[in-house]
Parts: structure tokens; sequence; C-alpha cells
């Protein structure tokens, strides 16, 4: 039996009436539509032919389905995941939860990552996904030649055997120096010719050959006009100043490419004046940051017997003041550098909130699980809630902030095109013939 509170009609057209939209959602104001304390609109959505046809002021449709001043947001979009490596901590777990073991226990696992292995694992975490309400997602692909043209042949499978349902981009990842040989070209190759995004990692102090490698790799991206997506300075040494490296290489090469960095936790611990002449660059060069708040409170600040000290969490607020966009996503799920999450932006949120102080006001701060990151990933027709958009939307029994924050919500109504689906998770025992 489900466990949803509301099954909306087949029926082409309906109303679905007294609903909470949040501001953020809203491509543009509505005129007579006045927004309460909280930051929400009272609406009343038409749905017609698999589309939202009107907005309307609560109380304008004659008859529908009474939401009871329930909230609905947009379909979301997850900016930064690992689909390549998910769900394989029962066959590879990390024994003491540090990042170098999460790196050892990665290695050791891509043994068994032939495409059987990678596609059950990849499509078992979009199905998650697509059960919570995600639209788009973008997974970084282990890139380590030549076993990522594996991974990438299983992501161009199912980027078009799931179009429809959630809309897949791909970045590459690996160390940054990996681009400097014959490798790094045949890999930034692979990438073009998959219409992915070229992505690498860096974090430390550099050396006297990083510009070098920062040009070669940015020379690789101008060559074959792409898009960049880089994991920066995940740790906590203060001395790791990489985000500041990408923005001057950025600015200096006029690099007019979208960048977006992930993690950047070193710049939380970092003097106030050198971490707002970082942000300044990084809105200058326009690069967008996508925080994993749940991944990096797992894996920052660990170590034997000793309570964490910080939150792992990036500059959000900063970052978002001086205009530069801040997403958050899911990053990894059951693997070795997070052993918890299902690809539940929701949930991601709501910790997001907890740990990053998004409240009070919440603002705009929906955006960034919705909006933010569709516009970053430069498919902008999802994450916002618009005449003409398509009906991909999430219906919540919560009315305010406080009461969608306080629990899962796994009562909530996925729509796809104007129609309920079927929003149960699979279940794990589906995984047992790879991971036995």
């Amino acid at each position: 039996m489900s466990n949803r509170w509301l099954d909306p009609p087949a029926a082409p057209e309906f109303w679905l009436c007294d609903a909470r939209v949040a501001v953020g959602f809203l491509a543009a104001p509505l005129p007579r539509v006045p927004i309460d304390a909280e930051g929400f609109a009272r609406l009343d959505l038409r749905i017609s032919g698999g589309e939202i046809a009107e907005l309307a002021p609560a109380g304008s449709a004659e008859d529908g389905i009474d939401l009871d001043g329930g909230q609905v947001w947009p379909g979301l979009v997850d900016a930064h995941v690992h689909l390549d490596k998910t769900q394989i901590w029962p066959r590879s777990a990390n024994p003491d939860g540090t990042h170098a073991g999460a790196r050892t226990a990665s290695a050791a696992d891509r043994t068994h990552w032939d495409e059987a292995d990678i596609r059950g694992r990849f499509e078992f975490g979009l199905a998650c996904a697509y059960a919570h309400g995600t639209v788009a997602m973008r997974t970084h692909i282990d890139s380590y030649w030549p076993q990522a043209q594996i991974g990438w042949r299983v992501f161009r499978a199912l980027r078009d055997a799931w179009a429809g349902r959630i809309e897949l981009q791909a970045s590459s990842i690996c160390p940054l120096g990996q681009f400097t040989g014959p490798d790094g070209a045949a890999l930034a190759d692979e990438v073009a010719n998959s219409g992915g995004v070229l992505g690498m990692s860096a974090a430390g102090i550099g050396d006297p050959d990083t510009e070098e490698q920062f040009d070669r790799f940015f020379t690789l991206a101008e060559e074959r006009d792409l898009a960049l997506d880089l994991h920066i300075d995940e740790t906590g040494d203060t001395r790791a100043r990489m985000l500041r490296t990408v923005a001057t290489t950025a600015l200096r090469r006029n690099f007019r490419g979208p960048i977006q960095c992930g993690h950047c936790c070193a710049l939380a611990l970092q003097p106030e004046e050198f971490t707002a002449e970082t942000i300044r660059l990084c809105a200058e060069a326009g690069i967008a940051i996508v925080s994993l708040p749940m991944c990096n409170m797992y894996l920052q600040g660990r170590a034997p017997g000793q309570t964490p000290r910080w939150r792992g969490v990036t500059l959000a607020h900063e970052f978002a003041a001086a205009g530069v966009p801040v997403s958050f996503a899911s990053d990894n799920c059951r693997d070795p550098f997070y052993a918890y999450g299902d690809y539940d932006l929701i949930e991601v949120y709501r910790e997001a909130v907890r740990i990053a102080h998004l409240d009070h006001p919440f603002g705009l701060w929906p955006r960034s699980v919705s909006a933010t990151p569709a516009g970053v990933l430069g498919c902008a027709h999802h994450g916002t809630i618009r005449a003409g958009a398509a009906a991909d939307l999430i219906l919540f029994r919560a009315r305010g902030m406080t009461e969608l924050l306080a629990r899962p919500q796994s009562d909530r109504v996925i729509l796809r095109a104007g129609r309920a689906i079927d929003a149960a998770p699979p279940d794990y025992r589906q995984l047992d013939p790879l991971l036995a």
C-alpha cells in the first residue's frame, strides 16, 4: 500500500489548490500574490497536458485538489554525485572513515569495475534519485586512463536510457597531474566525445609545476570547448589554496566557459583577508561553488577518539553575498567516502540548513538544490515553477519550513509531467548479486 497522502488524478487537466510555493522557486514575481513572512506565495496551479499551464492566487480555482497549504517544490537538481562508485560500501568499507582510507578502499575496489558492475550500481543510484524527486544530475566519473573508458561507456548508455526521467551529465575526476602526459589528451577527447565536462581534483600547497599543470588542463578544455568541474581543497589543511589558483588562472587566460568548484573546505579555516580576496576573485572569474555538507562532515576533522572540531563546509553565506552561485549536492552515497546517503536532495537540503545555518531567514536557500544548480549546469528549464514548465513537481503535506525540515518527508508525492509516480526507492537486495 502506498504511503502517499494524495493520489492526483490521471486526468489531462486539473488544479492543485492552496499550495505554498517558496518565492525563490518562482521564475518571475506574480502580481496580486502576497508573500508571507517565511517567503511563501499561496497559489493555485493549473496542470494541463503535463505542464504547468497557469499560476493564480490561492482561491482562484473553482475546483481541484486541495493541498491545504502544503508546499510544492520543483523537481530537484543534484549538481555533484559519484554514480560510478556508489553502493560499494558493503564490498569495500572504509575502516577508519578518513579521506585517506576512502581513497585506498576505492582504488582497491576498481578491480571489480567492469561494465555490468558499474551499470548495476549506477542505475540503482539513478532509481533512488528519481524516486526522491530529482530531475537532473551531474555525476563524476573516476577517470584513470585507460580504465576510464568503461565508466564513460556506461554513462553514455544510461544517459540515453534515462532520458526523459533524469537529465544526466558527467565530469571526469582524477588528479590534476594526470593531464600533463599523453593520457591527459586522450581523456579529454573521451570527455568531449561523450558530451561531458572536464574535471580533476587538486588540494594542497602546490609545487613548482602547479601553474604549468593548470595551464595544460585549461588548454585541453579550451581546445575542446569544455566546461570545468573541479574538486578543490577538500581538506582541513590551511595551506591548501588551490581555489585561488583556479580563479587566477581563469582570469589570466580569460577563460569564458562555465566553472564549478566543489568542496573548497579549507577556505573556511583560512584568514579572513585571504578568504575575502579569494571569494572576490571567484566572483570575478564567474566560478560557481557546490558544497557537499554530509560527505564533508563525515570525512573532515576525523581522528580516532577525537570529537571533530569543525563542520567541513565552505563559506556558503560569504560566497552567496558576493554573488557567487552556491549549490548543495549529494556527493558520495554508500561508498568509502560516505557510508550513508540515498540521493535525496530534500535530506541534503535539510542537513545543509542545520550544518550551515541556512535559516532565520530561509531566504532564497531552497534554490540551492533547484534553480541555482539548474542554472550552473545549463539546464535552466528545470528548478523553477512557472507557466509553460513541465509539471515535474514535489508535493508535501508540510506547510512551513520547520514542518518540512523536522521530518524526512517520506510521504512526499512526486509528479512527473503531472502524473504521480511510484516514489519507492529500490530495495538494497537488488545489489546483492553485484556486491556478494
